[in-house]
């Protein structure tokens, strides 16, 4: 069985200051070993800790979309913001990997007319995020499950970590797996545990996009 936090980010974020071997270091005293790392429409700090790391890193991307944000798992390319949710599904297909919507009732875009949890967009999805340990309200959580649920969608957790402290605050066990496709199916046959992190989490990553605008990022090395 693996552990596996299923949502991180990096100092390759615009909105966390985290540097690659923190977040190697909080994994090991954690016993996490396995992670999805999704920076915001990145998928630099991905490979790099991967190369670094001595357990499991799903390459991932949290790309925002005008309907709100969608997750790509297994990517070997990284998948430009502000396409269609339609466009942006199609390209994390291209690349065989897998199709997720994080946080879905957490962070929403009620203006939307087409949100990301309307039939025809969950038609093409693989995983709901159920627990977001950055979710604020129980209820939020608990409509993704219902999401999940009545939509026959595998049901994924993670911390959204974006400082040290959080990763590990929501995870899965589940089997050991190879490619998207045998993950899917231990997926499925994971044990969650979660709980929710502070708000005030929120504020270390409103700090971190000040201190990167201000002073620059040469944390990122490549878009």
């Amino acid at each position: 069985m693996i552990r596996a936090d299923l949502h991180i980010h990096t100092c390759y974020s615009i909105d966390s200051l985290t540097p690659l071997d923190k977040i190697i270091e909080r994994c090991l005293e954690l016993a996490i070993n396995c992670i999805a790392v999704a920076d915001h429409n990145t998928i630099a700090g991905a490979l790099r800790l991967r190369e670094i790391a001595p357990f499991k890193v799903i390459i991932a991307e949290e790309i925002l979309t005008p309907a709100g944000e969608i997750m790509g798992l297994f990517l070997t390319e990284r998948i430009s913001q502000g396409l269609s949710p339609q466009e942006t599904i199609s390209r994390i297909r291209s690349q065989g990997g897998l199709v997720a919507i994080p946080h879905p009732f957490g962070r929403s875009l009620p203006w939307n007319a087409r949100p990301l949890t309307s039939v025809d967009i969950l038609s093409q999805v693989d995983i709901v995020e159920t627990f977001n340990s950055r979710t604020p309200f129980s209820g939020s959580i608990a409509r993704a499950g219902r999401l999940a649920r009545e939509h026959g969608k595998v049901a994924s957790v993670g911390s959204d970590a974006h400082t040290p402290g959080e990763i590990g605050r929501a995870y899965v066990e589940m089997p050991e797996f190879d490619g998207p496709t045998d993950f899917l199916n231990s997926l499925a046959q994971g044990k969650i545990f979660g709980q929710r992190s502070s708000y005030l989490a929120h504020f270390a990553s409103t700090w971190a996009k000040i201190r990167k605008r201000t002073l620059g990022d040469s944390t990122r090395t490549s878009p």
